[in-house]
């Protein structure tokens, strides 16, 4: 039997417009995302998480690259084979993450985007990352039609806050027409260390309050455009002297600096309501008394970024195929630590078969609670819901049987 679903969210609708109804007789009473207040979006997520299986719910802990939906297609992956296919409905991905060499021009990657979500019953997340500067997927490529902004250096040194914004509005609009939904920026790193090679100039400055308020104003104007801001590298990877890219990084920050510095623009995006933050896998020995990952510490994800900063939203990992993690731990390996850490979503494994396996094995074996996943799966889901990437009035899944 194929996954079932049985949504709820017409009963809800139904509710919600017979209240409404004896006001709106005359007006178009089709229920929107906007229209639907937190507690009403939780209580979907929750009922459409309840219904799920086990499989579809690790499924959707899982953003993957295209490589990833088919190894054999090495090429310029800039359509969907039917062994993407095929992998999107064995593990019920999340989401996908596109890059440069994906993307030819406006149409093509508005039809690729089209075609993935045709092929995945829960809709998927459509993710990128359009930074500026140097890291831009999408705006390095004329034919896009989206709007290249300089790095984030530059618009630390030169943008005033109306400017700011209308870059968040506008890149974000641009990249909600080409299909995505979610945009891996911005970068939240407070620039201590002029030697560092990893961030440099993607941060916006050494500032931590002039860090914060930009952090504020862009994932604000990011997801008024239906775009989930991700911000990023928590705990702060602007003091590192490595690049997690290339190996292990550690850095010498104790709690009480990160405190002062680098967690304040993380906690202005989190009171800006920012959808997700993406955990470094810079290793913080000075605070977790281990010489391990971020990404796989408990103390990092769970007790400081989820209960200190009292983060709700999706936490995710760093890119899991970086060399920080696959020099030392298994695609499985890696993935089952990042999860009993309190990580909501594995970004690119480096093995999705491996990693997917692995996390199913330790739900059996105990090694990670049922509970564990369903929060996860139930903070995804709202997020979807709330960014309309799952639109309110549809069911997501059929019995296929």
């Amino acid at each position: 039997m194929k996954r079932r679903i049985v949504s709820l969210v017409l009963i809800f609708i139904m509710l919600f417009c017979a209240g409404c109804q004896s006001k709106q007789n005359d007006k178009d009473t089709t229920v929107k995302t906007e229209d639907l207040d937190e507690a009403t979006l939780r209580g979907m997520a929750e009922d459409i998480t309840d219904a799920m299986s086990l499989e579809d719910k690790i499924g959707q802990m899982f953003i993957t690259s295209l490589y990833s939906l088919d190894e054999g297609d090495t090429k310029s992956q800039q359509s969907v084979t039917s062994q993407m296919k095929k992998t999107i409905d064995q593990y019920s991905i999340g989401g996908v993450v596109l890059f440069s060499r994906n993307m030819k021009d406006s149409d093509q990657t508005k039809e690729l985007i089209s075609n993935l979500q045709d092929a995945s019953d829960i809709p998927l997340f459509a993710a990128v990352d359009e930074e500026g500067g140097s890291v831009a997927r999408v705006s390095s490529n004329e034919d896009m039609g989206v709007t290249h902004y300089p790095s984030a250096k530059e618009v630390g040194e030169t943008y005033d806050d109306d400017q700011i914004e209308e870059m968040g509005k506008t890149q974000s609009s641009q990249l909600k027409k080409l299909g995505f939904n979610m945009n891996l920026a911005p970068v939240a790193d407070v620039l201590t260390n002029e030697s560092n090679t990893e961030i440099g100039d993607r941060s916006f400055g050494s500032d931590a309050g002039d860090v914060s308020d930009i952090i504020s104003i862009l994932v604000k104007s990011m997801q008024g455009q239906q775009i989930s801001a991700v911000l990023k590298h928590f705990p702060g990877s602007g003091d590192t002297w490595g690049d997690t890219h290339r190996g292990s990084a550690e850095a010498e920050q104790t709690i009480q600096t990160l405190r002062k510095v680098d967690f304040k623009p993380f906690e202005a995006g989190i009171d800006a309501d920012v959808d997700s933050i993406m955990v470094s896998h810079l290793m913080l020995s000075n605070v977790t008394d281990q010489r391990e990952p971020s990404t796989l510490s408990k103390r990092v994800v769970t007790d400081i970024l989820r209960n200190e900063l009292e983060f709700n939203g999706m936490i995710m990992t760093d890119a899991m195929n970086m060399k920080a993690i696959t020099n030392d731990y298994s695609a499985g390996d890696a993935a089952v630590k990042a999860i009993q850490a309190g990580v909501d979503v594995i970004l690119m494994p480096n093995d999705l078969g491996e990693a997917y396996d692995a996390v199913k094995k330790a739900v059996d074996d105990g090694d990670i609670k049922k509970s564990r996943i369903n929060d996860s799966v139930e903070r995804i889901i709202y997020t979807k819901l709330k960014r309309g990437v799952i639109p309110p009035d549809t069911d997501l899944l059929n019995d296929n049987e």
